[in-house]
């Protein structure tokens, strides 16, 4: 049987060879007090142990995360619905609004789904309030999903885009209810791209010019 003393000389002599060979890889010296010496078995780890891992450093400060912090905040779901309306030209309705930080973004219309709505309703009024268009829905796009932080809660956001015609009105942001959209204007649906602010919303630009390419 090993006793104490046994392996207290096992691990000084292992500790000496790695000293005269610090180019050998480490190894894990595993004993049973079951067996004898010439049953020791020398593994390999596949993965750094704890004592090859370099040692923390003194002037290192505590580790936080951003994002597990905000995971204690409530979660509140929210849902819109909006998209690109087009006018007989193939042109797209878009507005200009102020973001959270304040700057003028050009975006798609779009608008909270209101108690009794269908995201398609709801895309229909809010087109209508933002930028003036009438529209009818004539296809539906892609749903974007996003989560943001606020001060007091986290938001996890789904926004259901659709295609609409123009069937009428005129383009103007007077019948915006909450004015927030400071401007409209007609923009060729080509040139989405280069106009729109947000990388999501050209994503659904993008996605429904590969739609109408593989239906044509």
């Amino acid at each position: 049987m090993i006793t104490p003393a046994d392996l207290a000389r096992m691990l000084a002599h292992a500790a000496d060879d790695h000293t005269q060979n610090p180019m050998e890889s480490d190894k894990l010296l595993y004993t049973s007090q079951s067996v004898s010496l010439r049953q020791e078995t020398i593994i390999t780890p596949s993965a750094p142990t704890p004592a090859m891992m370099p040692q923390r450093r003194a002037t290192d400060g505590p580790t936080t995360f951003a994002s597990l912090d905000a995971q204690e905040l409530p979660v509140v779901r929210e849902y819109s619905a909006g998209g690109l309306v087009f006018d007989d030209k193939g042109r797209v309705a878009i507005i200009a609004r102020h973001s959270r930080s304040g700057h003028l973004e050009w975006c798609l219309p779009k608008g909270h789904i209101e108690k009794g709505e269908t995201p398609q309703q709801t895309a229909v009024r809010e087109v209508h309030e933002e930028t003036g268009i009438l529209g009818e829905v004539v296809d539906s796009i892609a749903t974007i999903d996003y989560w943001f932080t606020g001060t007091s809660q986290r938001v996890h956001k789904l926004v259901h885009h659709f295609a609409l015609r123009q069937i009428g009105g005129e383009l103007t942001v007077e019948g915006d209810p909450d004015h927030e959209a400071e401007d409209a204007i007609w923009v060729d649906f080509a040139d989405l791209d280069d106009v729109l602010s947000y990388p999501n919303e050209r994503k659904i630009a993008w996605l429904y010019a590969r739609k109408l390419n593989r239906q044509a």
